[in-house]
C-alpha cells in the first residue's frame, strides 16, 4: 500500500469518526429536547387529570353531606320541637300527643342510631375533609411537577445548544403554572 493511500485512508476514518461523533451528539440533542417536551406534556396531562378528578369528586361528595345532614338536621330539629310541645303542653292531651310525637321522633333516632351506630353526618364531614384535603395535595404535587418538568426545558432552551436542538425539534419554550390572583383566596365550602 502505497503512502498516499494510507493517508487518504486515516483522512476517511478521521472524517467518518467525525460525521459519527456530529450525528450522535445532534441525535442526543435532538432526542433531549423532544423528552424534555413530551415530559411536560406529560405532567400538564397529569395536572388536567387532577383537575377533572376534584370537578368530579368534591361536588358529589357535598351533595352527598348536604343531604345526609339535612335528613340528620330534620331528625334533631323534630326531636328539639317535640320535646318543646311537651313542657309547653298545658293539658294531658297535649301531653300525650307531644309525648307521641316525640316517641316517633325518638324510634327515627333509635333506627337511624341502630343503622348507623355513629351518625354518618359526622363520617361523611370527615370524609370529605380528607378528600378535600387529599385532592388539593394532589394537585399541589402535581402543578409542581409539571413546573419542574417546564423549568428542565426552559433550562435545556435557554442553553447555547439547546436552543439549537429545541429550535429544531420544533420545541418551544413552556409555560409554568401559575394561579391567577382571583384564585389565591381560600376557597369556600358551602352547605
Amino acid at each position: 500500500m502505497s503512502r498516499t493511500v494510507k493517508t487518504i485512508l486515516i483522512i476517511l476514518a478521521v472524517l467518518l469518526l467525525f460525521a459519527f461523533t456530529a450525528f450522535s451528539w445532534v441525535k442526543q440533542g435532538y432526542n433531549r429536547a423532544v423528552a424534555l417536551d413530551e415530559n411536560v406534556k406529560g405532567h400538564w396531562a397529569q395536572v388536567e387529570n387532577q383537575l377533572k378528578r376534584r370537578y368530579d369528586l368534591i361536588p358529589n361528595l357535598v351533595q352527598t353531606v348536604k343531604g345526609y345532614a339535612k335528613h340528620e338536621k330534620e331528625l334533631f330539629e323534630h326531636l328539639a320541637d317535640a320535646r318543646t310541645k311537651y313542657f309547653q303542653a298545658k293539658d294531658v292531651k297535649g301531653k300525650i300527643a307531644a309525648s307521641n310525637q316525640l316517641e316517633g321522633v325518638l324510634s327515627r333516632l333509635l333506627l337511624l342510631k341502630e343503622q348507623y351506630p355513629e351518625l354518618k353526618a359526622n363520617q361523611s364531614f370527615l370524609k370529605l375533609q380528607d378528600s378535600l384535603e387529599g385532592t388539593e395535595n394532589r394537585i399541589a404535587v402535581e402543578r409542581k411537577r409539571y413546573n419542574d418538568a417546564v423549568q428542565q426545558l426552559n433550562t435545556f432552551t435557554r442553553t447555547f445548544f439547546g436552543r439549537f436542538f429545541t429550535a429544531m425539534a420544533g420545541v418551544g419554550k413552556a409555560e409554568y403554572y401559575k394561579i391567577p390572583e382571583g384564585e389565591k383566596a381560600v376557597p369556600k365550602v358551602k352547605f
